[in-house]
């Protein structure tokens, strides 16, 4: 083996394998990770510096295709290694991915890449690829070498027909691929954005005509660049594809994924889209006062992306004590407050202090001492939070919004996410609200989490008060309403921002339990639903009398009236010029 040093670029969407791989390989001697990122955009960024400092202090680049699993992020993820070839041919590149498809690896293989090897490959062979790779050769793992090498080569699958009488057929293929799978792949994400919750109805409406234009071009694509004979070869449809239904839809996912996908992968996957939506604007867009509004905004992703981890690891240690489902709903509350205590302890520091007069406070200790407050109106207020802990260890179908959906499924991921980002939130409300009751106005706290807009002291009072409005609000008026409408209110990150949306779940034996000014809430909202078309009918009926009067009555009489009055004054009018007339005669 080469005694040449590895300098790598690590690219890879989840932060737990990022992480743990980084501690791994910077133990290796002469292997050095100069920078780990999670995105394309971030990895462009770094690569684009270290060209204008030094090039050489970077000689492979080892990334993830996509997330693994979705196969538009897979065909952005060859994309994009088609990109860095582009920029930096020199720079090789190996795939470190849980991609196992031949086509997948053999396209990747055409774009430049130099090796590959899945997740979960031993540390030596790992190392030893990277040290092939960097010295010039390449290396596929030896589960997929035999395949990568008698799959037919990219020329073989662009060979022309011999019937074709254009001499540029292969060329314009080629365009009409890459055409097609940049606009497939657009389309895709334009659809995935209008199904976000909470969507602004103009957002919407331009969403919508994005995607009708990319119908458009992808019809033309095929029209322009296809003659009619080829077209009859390879039988390219040409007519514009109608909108998928939720049911043709949910079919399709569910044939992409895998019926026996572990729990496992599927936490990875759910996670994994979260962490994609933690990079949207988390600006509070609803009427509702959050606690975590008081942060800037990289505190609140710090403070999500934290919770989220604590999930990860308490699912984790779930799965080792081999829990049963019944039990789950046992322990709820016990879990929902250790996430909370143990995201307090990493967020602020377990011996962290702060001087407030003449005292140094423990802020933990201090902010856990809240724990029967923040359980009693935050953490215990959290829906649906049992039903997406079963969906995550257990794979369980998720039963929501009034439907059953398998847990492969593409609507049961979207509904777990709306869950789990309402979780999340609702975890960082709660850290942030005992710091709120003790802590609120004091300039360390102030100058390293809070938002500019909140550094006055009466800025900080109104948005408690606020708070203490929302909360008197919901326990008497808001949530009887949501528990007699059979809902739940949860918030999710959406492009613009954290949104508010709603979900069916039955509630009746909370219905049954209300009592005093949250029953009386209730009642009221029968009595109006029992009384209200009673009520328009009598308005109705009452404003069409009212007219009849005003119109046909006294509008009459009215105009009676003036004619009589308009009559009157041409009378006198008359008879006054004829008066004139003879006064004029007889003089």
């Amino acid at each position: 083996m080469s005694d040449r040093h590895l300098k790598l670029l690590l690219i890879d969407q989840d932060p737990i394998f990022r992480l743990g791989l980084r501690v791994t390989l910077e133990a290796i001697p002469n292997l050095e990770v100069i920078a780990v990122v999670e995105t394309d955009t971030a990895a462009l960024q770094i690569l684009a510096e270290i060209a204008q400092e030094d090039p050489n202090q970077l000689n492979l680049v080892v990334l993830e295709l996509g997330n693994g699993r979705s196969s538009i992020s897979q065909q952005l993820g060859l994309q994009f290694c088609r990109q860095l070839k582009a920029l930096y041919p020199n720079l090789p590149i190996l795939l470190l991915s849980s991609v196992q498809e031949p086509g997948l690896l053999l396209a990747a293989k055409s774009v430049g890449v130099n090796g590959y090897c899945p997740k979960g490959t031993p540390l030596p062979e790992l190392v030893a690829a990277m040290q092939e790779v960097v010295d010039g050769g390449s290396y596929w793992f030896r589960d997929t070498e035999a395949i990568t090498t008698s799959l037919p080569s990219t020329d073989a699958i662009n060979r022309v027909s011999p019937h074709s009488p254009l001499p540029f057929s292969k060329l314009r293929n080629n365009l009409r691929l890459s055409g097609i799978g940049y606009i497939d792949a657009t389309l895709a994400a334009v659809t995935a954005q209008l199904q976000v919750p909470g969507l602004p109805v103009l957002d919407r409406a331009i969403l919508a005509g994005r995607r009708r234009e990319l119908l458009a071009a992808r019809w033309l694509l095929n029209r322009l660049l296809v003659s009619s004979q080829e077209r009859q070869e390879e039988d390219i449809p040409v007519a514009e594809e109608p909108p998928l239904t939720p049911s043709l839809s949910s079919a399709i996912q569910q044939r992409q994924m895998s019926p026996l996908l572990s729990p496992g992968a599927l936490q990875s996957a759910l996670f994994a889209s979260c962490i994609t939506k933690l990079q949207f604007p988390l600006q509070n867009v609803t009427d509702v006062a959050l606690e975590i509004d008081i942060f800037r905004e990289e505190k609140k992703r710090e403070l999500l992306y934290l919770i989220l981890q604590k999930l990860a690891d308490q699912l984790d240690e779930l799965r080792a004590s081999q829990i049963e489902i019944n039990q789950l709903y046992e322990v709820k509350s016990i879990l929902l407050r250790d996430l909370w205590q143990s995201a307090i302890t990493d967020f602020f520091g377990r011996f962290s202090r702060i001087k407030v007069g003449d005292t140094n406070i423990e802020i933990v200790n201090l902010l856990l001492q809240n724990t029967e407050v923040v359980q009693r109106d935050i953490l215990n207020q959290i829906p649906l939070v049992c039903e997406l802990y079963c969906y995550l260890l257990f794979q369980t179908e998720l039963y929501i919004d009034n439907g059953s959906y398998p847990a492969v499924s593409h609507e049961a991921k979207s509904q777990a996410l709306m869950i789990l980002e309402n979780l999340l939130i609702q975890v960082a409300n709660g850290v942030v609200q005992p710091l709120l009751n003790s802590l609120a106005d004091v300039e360390t706290i102030k100058q390293n989490l809070y938002s500019r807009q909140f550094i006055s002291t009466r800025e900080i009072e109104r948005f408690r008060n606020d708070l203490s409005w929302k909360y008197r609000l919901k326990n008497y008026i808001d949530e009887p309403k949501a528990v007699f409408e059979s809902r739940y209110d949860l918030f999710v990150i959406a492009p613009r921002g954290i949104a508010k949306t709603s979900v069916y779940a039955p509630r009746n034996q909370e219905l049954a339990k209300l009592s005093n000014i949250p029953l009386v809430v209730t009642l009221f909202l029968e009595f109006s639903d029992a009384i209200a078309p009673r009520l328009k009918t009598l308005v109705a009926f009452v404003g069409s009398g009212i007219v009849f009067i005003l119109t046909q009555i006294i509008g009459r009489g009215l105009g009676l009236i003036g004619r009589g009055i308009l009559q009157g004054i041409g009378s006198v009018s008359l008879i006054e010029k004829n008066f004139r007339k003879n006064s004029d005669r007889t003089k």
